[in-house]
């Protein structure tokens, strides 16, 4: 009992750890910026938000830090992936998805002949494990349609067969101790 009621402390010393983290990091990111910069400019410190200050760009006494990070650190387009954008706004959608379906079938099988040379695993084991390593693969490469939505359809696809043969697994063998009683 002793035992639990440590751990219990110890997983709300935690949380409460986590809670003021994020709280105090909060605070800090609603902070005004200018006022806040200029502060830590009158003081000499040795860390200031200078090197926040997105170039050619006007902050005014309103903006606070999480503002600023969020303008200094937001991404434009490369012109590569403006190009990539346009071209395949020009392939029509049952096309851009039928190819993302042969781009997925291209991982699916690279990895399915590693796992069946190289590992000696029976067909329907490299099988799933291939389907989740072509669904991961899929998800973090580049592919036709925009958005996360097809790439995440796949991983859970694959999921969905690994978990549907674990509970087909599971109730065999429930099966066979219902028999041998």
């Amino acid at each position: 009992m002793r035992k639990f009621a440590l751990q219990i402390i110890l997983l709300l010393v935690l949380a409460s750890f986590c809670l003021g983290g994020y709280l105090t990091v909060r605070h800090i990111l609603n902070l005004p910026f200018r006022a806040a910069n200029d502060t830590l400019h009158q003081k000499g410190s040795a860390f200031t938000l200078d090197f926040l200050i997105p170039a050619g760009t006007y902050l005014d006494e309103s903006i606070t830090i999480g503002e600023v990070i969020t303008i200094r650190f937001k991404k434009e387009e490369s012109s590569y992936k403006k190009f990539l954008r346009a071209f395949s706004n020009l392939i029509p959608p049952r096309y851009r998805y039928l190819a993302d379906l042969f781009l997925f079938f291209f991982w699916l099988l690279c990895f399915m002949t590693f796992l069946r040379v190289f590992t000696f695993m029976g067909y329907g084991r490299a099988l799933r494990g291939s389907l989740l390593l072509a669904g991961i693969t899929y998800y973090f490469m580049p592919d036709f349609s925009p958005g996360k939505y097809d790439d995440l359809l796949f991983i859970v696809f694959a999921l969905f067969i690994i978990v549907l043969r674990a509970y087909l697994h599971w109730r065999k063998g429930k099966k066979k101790e219902m028999i041998i009683e």
